[in-house]
Order: C-alpha cells, then sequence, then structure tokens
C-alpha cells in the first residue's frame, strides 16, 4: 500500500515547482526557500493541513 496520496505528491511537485522558479517562500519569516528538503517539508505540511495521506512527522525520543 502506498505511504504518500496522489494528492500529498501534486503538492510536494507544486511546491518543487515554485521553488525552482524562486516563488516559494516559508510560512514563519516569509524569506525565499532555497532548499530542496525544505520544499519537500512545505508541500507536505499543506498536504496533511488539508487531510491528504501522509505519515506523521517524525520526532526524536529522549530518554
Amino acid at each position: 500500500m502506498a505511504r504518500y496520496s496522489k494528492k500529498a505528491s501534486k503538492k510536494v511537485e507544486r511546491a518543487m515547482h515554485e521553488r525552482k522558479r524562486g516563488t516559494l517562500k516559508s510560512g514563519g519569516s516569509g524569506k525565499r526557500v532555497t532548499s530542496r528538503k525544505q520544499a519537500i517539508a512545505i508541500g507536505l505540511a499543506e498536504a496533511r493541513r488539508e487531510g491528504a495521506k501522509v505519515p506523521k512527522k517524525k520526532t526524536s525520543s529522549r530518554r
């Protein structure tokens, strides 16, 4: 079974295109995004907000 939905991959694809054109901005500061990883994270976050099937964010567990 697929981990990510089609909607999630479309969101990531759109974010990557925006990053390449230089129009993708981060949420908090509004600065331009140049990092590939950050663009993917923004796309997945948008998909999550819209209820698409995306695995939960991994958090480090400290003991």
